[in-house]
């Protein structure tokens, strides 16, 4: 048996990955259009959320609550906006989440993306 959705899937895969070999200027607008809106959708599905909830380690953790980069997380943390929300022992950082994204609300020195 061969199951029509997945026969429509295997299509779609198909088409689209001769679409993103084909130049612009050779396609249609429906092309384009479709070429676009899954491209939006891949977007969508991989763009990471601002975190919260728990603790996190490490610079990497504060860049991942806030969702930026390594070097932005470190200014974030030298500006002692967020002093509150971290427990540091030695090279240990923790950081509480939650009360890192209050702190920074709070404070507006630090813009988030909702």
């Amino acid at each position: 048996m061969f199951n029509h959705q997945s026969s429509k899937g295997m299509e779609e895969k198909l088409n689209l990955n001769q679409l993103l070999q084909k130049p612009i200027a050779m396609m249609t607008g429906e092309e384009l259009c479709f070429l676009i809106t899954k491209s939006v959708e891949n977007t969508e599905a991989v763009t990471p959320q601002v975190a919260s909830k728990g603790n996190y380690y490490g610079i990497e953790g504060i860049a991942r609550v806030f969702g930026c980069s390594v070097p932005t997380a470190n200014r974030i943390k030298k500006s002692g906006i967020i002093d509150k929300a971290i427990t540091q022992i030695g090279r240990k950082i923790v950081v509480d989440a939650d009360l890192a994204l209050a702190l920074a609300k709070e404070s507006g020195g630090i813009h988030i993306k909702e």
